[in-house]
């Protein structure tokens, strides 16, 4: 009998040793927001009633840590309110967010593989979207070297729609097939830098009229950039970024694009007793675009993986869910000022002038039996006016809203495509954000 006690008394330490050895923790977040859409993602028309919708995320994220390994889950359900009856069994909107392992592989380097989000610098070409309620997951192999200041980050992914026996055709939409990515980032001082290369090969199909495929191929374009620049001198920040797109876009068509930004951000005035600042920002940002008679070359640039919710205004008519892709590109001239009135409270207002960074061509509402001739319209899109408001209520809970309101211009609602739109384009919304664990607080807002 001692002797059983004796294994059994074993047995005991030798677990809470590999409790206090490993640590394992679960949490998550809640995240509900109500909208008004009345032209949010698109001009609406005159004949078109808005939206109105609750809509909700619920996270929940579990973590295994011991020395050198890290394991991570997380569980999501993404549902609107009412999509699913009261008394049911199941339902479709529970999903697997993030599911990966990072082990260590000395003092500098780890390697973390499986679904993950990927989130870098602005978060303008790859970032995790976590203003869209489903946010972006990668399945892919990253491989991370850093010191100090310094980190090197490489790795890519290889993506298939099923398990199959042969063949090696890709048809998942909208997604690359193969990616391989380098990222470098290292500050000195008041200067920070980061520099980019990513390369993803899409899949192109053609069909017959039967819905057979005739030919396929492998298109392969690079984007490679500074996603990062900046430099801060007393209360003045000055940023910006470069990238530029080469090879070939999904239909196969030569690639040559370009996305550069600059801006100055400068504290005006700052109590720091209280918390309290005054900040304003002025800036630009010009993504190249292909002329509406143009269609031999793309020279749209594409901010393939990034959270453009957060860029050229929140009413989302650029980028966001591919709206203004392969389009006439976007010059986008920014002022934006956020009053931080305490630690936790602010407000901020975003005025946005749009322009058409290519040529628009067309023949105007009434189509070509009415025109015959082309139209060469404006350049000028419209001015976006953004109102947001956010409060921390208590350590887990945060309180988010916002207004925002388009004037558009004829040459916008000619590349929208309808013929008669509302006096009134705007979009309104308030967020509840559970977070308990997070140190960010809210959600698409950027300064």
């Amino acid at each position: 009998m001692k002797t059983i006690a004796k294994f059994g008394l074993s047995l005991l330490l030798a677990f809470s040793a590999q409790l206090s050895y490993a640590q394992f923790s679960v949490d998550g977040q809640i995240v509900q927001r109500a909208e008004v859409r009345n032209g949010a993602g698109r001009l609406i028309g005159v004949d078109q009633t808005p939206a109105s919708f609750i809509a909700h995320r619920v996270r929940l994220q579990t973590k295994y840590e011991m020395e050198g390994f890290t394991f991570y889950a997380s569980i999501q359900d993404v549902r609107t309110w009412g999509n699913a009856p009261q008394v049911k069994a199941s339902d479709g909107f529970l999903s697997l967010h993030e599911a990966w392992a990072e082990t260590s592989l000395g003092d500098y380097w780890k390697i973390k593989l499986g679904r993950q989000e990927l989130n870098y610098d602005n978060f303008r070409f790859i970032g995790n979207l976590d203003w869209a309620l489903q946010g972006r997951a990668h399945d892919f192999a990253l491989v991370k070297y850093e010191k100090e200041t310094m980190k090197f980050h490489f790795g890519g992914g290889y993506n298939q729609d099923a398990q199959g026996l042969t063949g090696n055709l890709f048809q998942t939409p909208n997604q690359y097939k193969v990616a391989q990515m380098m990222r470098y980032e290292n500050k000195w001082g008041d200067f920070q830098l980061s520099a980019l290369l990513w390369n993803d090969g899409r899949q192109f199909i053609s069909r017959d009229s039967l819905g057979a495929v005739v030919d396929s191929d492998l298109y392969y374009r690079q984007t490679i950039g500074l996603p990062t620049i900046k430099y801060k001198f007393g209360n003045t920040l000055l940023s910006g970024f470069y990238y530029h797109q080469l090879g070939k876009d999904p239909v196969g068509r030569n690639v040559n694009a370009y996305d550069v930004s600059a801006q100055l951000t400068q504290t005006l005035t700052s109590n720091a007793d209280k918390g309290s600042s005054f900040k304003a920002t002025l800036g630009f940002e010009i993504l190249s675009g292909t002329p509406s008679n143009s269609a031999a070359e793309n020279t749209s640039f594409s901010p393939l993986y990034g959270t453009n919710h957060i860029h050229n205004g929140y009413m989302d008519f650029f980028y966001v869910g591919g709206r203004f892709g392969d389009n006439v590109g976007l010059q986008d001239y920014y002022l934006k000022g956020r009053y931080q009135f305490n630690s936790n409270f602010f407000t901020q207002l975003d005025t946005h002038v749009f322009y058409a960074d290519a040529d628009v061509t067309g023949f105007g509402v009434g189509g070509p039996a009415i025109t015959p001739a082309p139209i060469d319209f404006d350049s000028y899109l419209g001015t976006e006016l953004d109102f947001s408001i956010a409060y921390i209520l208590n350590r887990a809970v945060s309180i988010q809203g916002g207004y925002s309101q388009i004037f558009a211009s004829e040459t916008f609602k000619f590349l929208q495509g309808q013929t008669e739109y509302k006096s009134t384009q705007n979009w309104a919304y308030v967020m509840f954000i559970f977070r308990p664990t997070m140190k960010n607080r809210f959600i698409g807002i950027l300064l």
